[in-house]
């Protein structure tokens, strides 16, 4: 008995494979590598209520990816493991090795874009050090995560989604290297992270975010004015090691001993993470010109979160040879400070690039 079929359908069916054969074809999804490194985003713990105590960086790239299916409706992704540490434990040789593999890729004309998994303990100063030497337009994202991977209400995979999408999106081009974690956009000059617990704790509270994730896309309200990736003059390619430059805390009653111990130690550079506006006791004055003296290059900074230090405000900069951090955060104003020295020892050219960058 054979099965006879109605005209209309037959015509319809017909319609449908034919208008099916004409459609173009759909453009490959972007390539978008994500060179991991730890951190707690691949920490796990005993219990999948354990929010501290857990131990980072024992889950590898291949798993955080497979944990995360709906990778593939935004990217073809790929992984590398570079490095398996907690972020407490990145040097700038560390810095020195994943730049160089960023540049590689990002080199590749079948790469679209990085995502680089992080502890959040450093995430900003790498995402910062990145900033600066990256050289392509193409999106760089770090991103990580406040709960291990085994935690009931894990905010890794979402942050991870994200920030492939960010990373896959035309929209992020040319927009320096960026933080994305619990839907904000954030520039790595400007972040910082600003709780020890809270899943918001990436902000940027003195300019604000460059925009937000919204189902998969970024939308950008700014954009960074510093200059960064291909506009800088820092190469590292071929850089064994950044100079040593180190950080001393002013508090009442600090003194000198901090920093008479950095010069001591054959420091190129100090951050004097001062009090106020870059304010000098007497007795770290003293030993900051003895330093300077020596050959040793001063960039007065605070350890206030907000607002700049003003050049010859609460010190005679020009007279005393010394720099100023702007607004960058003495963590950051070291970074940036190691790679100027990689450039001149001019302290007058220190102060053009802190205001460059």
């Amino acid at each position: 008995m054979t099965t006879r079929r109605h005209p209309t359908l037959v015509a319809a069916l017909l319609t449908l494979a034919l208008a099916a054969a004409a459609a173009p074809p759909q453009p490959p999804l972007p390539h978008v590598v994500i060179l991991a490194t730890g951190g707690t985003i691949a920490g796990t713990a005993a219990s999948s209520t354990a929010t501290v105590g857990y131990k980072a960086a024992t889950v590898g790239v291949a798993e955080l990816i497979a944990a995360v299916p709906e990778l593939a409706s935004v990217a073809r992704v790929t992984g590398e493991q570079v490095f398996q540490i907690a972020s407490e434990n990145m040097t700038p040789a560390h810095w020195l090795i994943l730049a160089r593999r960023v540049n590689e890729l990002l080199a590749r004309p079948d790469v679209a874009g990085i995502v680089i998994t992080h502890g959040t303990d450093t995430l900003e100063e790498t995402a910062y050090f990145l900033d600066l030497v990256v050289k392509s337009e193409k999106p760089v994202v770090l991103v990580g995560a406040m709960r291990p991977a085994t935690a009931i209400s894990a905010d890794g995979p979402m942050n991870l989604f994200n920030a492939v999408a960010l990373a896959a999106s035309p929209e992020a081009v040319g927009r320096g290297v960026m933080v994305c974690m619990n839907d904000r956009i954030d520039a790595a000059r400007d972040v910082t992270k600003t709780s020890t617990v809270a899943l918001d704790t990436f902000r940027s509270p003195e300019v604000g975010e460059l925009g937000l994730m919204e189902r998969g896309r970024p939308v950008f309200y700014r954009a960074t004015t510093r200059l960064h990736t291909t506009a800088t003059e820092f190469d590292v390619s071929s850089l064994k090691e950044l100079p040593n430059v180190g950080i001393a805390l002013a508090y009442a009653g600090s003194g000198r001993l901090e920093i008479d111990a950095l010069a001591a130690a054959g420091v190129k550079g100090i951050v004097n993470a001062g009090v106020g506006d870059g304010s000098l006791s007497i007795e770290a004055k003293a030993a900051l010109v003895e330093a300077r003296k020596r050959g040793i290059v001063v960039v007065r900074a605070s350890r206030i979160a907000g607002g700049p230090v003003v050049r010859d405000g609460e010190a005679d900069d020009d007279a005393l040879d010394f720099v100023v951090a702007d607004n960058l955060s003495p963590q950051k104003a070291r970074i940036l400070l190691a790679l100027a020295l990689t450039r001149t020892s001019d302290t007058r050219e220190i102060q053009r690039i802190f205001r460059r960058y």
